[in-house]
């Protein structure tokens, strides 16, 4: 068994929200706090939340993330 991890983020709007429940219902958990800052360069906030699945099969660097 496997545990992936990826950090979402995006923008402060309904997109990020929209992001993060596509990952739960695709079977990802919620690890950690959400987060929250100020993207200096475009002006704009951003969260982030980080998310594990576990997996039945070996990681690899190739893996696309979003897809498992």
């Amino acid at each position: 068994m496997t545990t992936l991890y990826r950090l979402l983020t995006e923008e402060d709007t309904s997109a990020f929200c929209h992001k993060v429940s596509d990952a739960l219902a695709k079977g990802w958990e919620l690890y950690g706090d959400p987060t929250y800052a100020f993207d200096q360069a475009s002006g704009v906030m951003r969260c982030g939340q980080a998310v594990i699945k576990r997996v039945d099969a070996p990681y690899t660097p190739d893996m696309k993330l979003g897809e498992q």
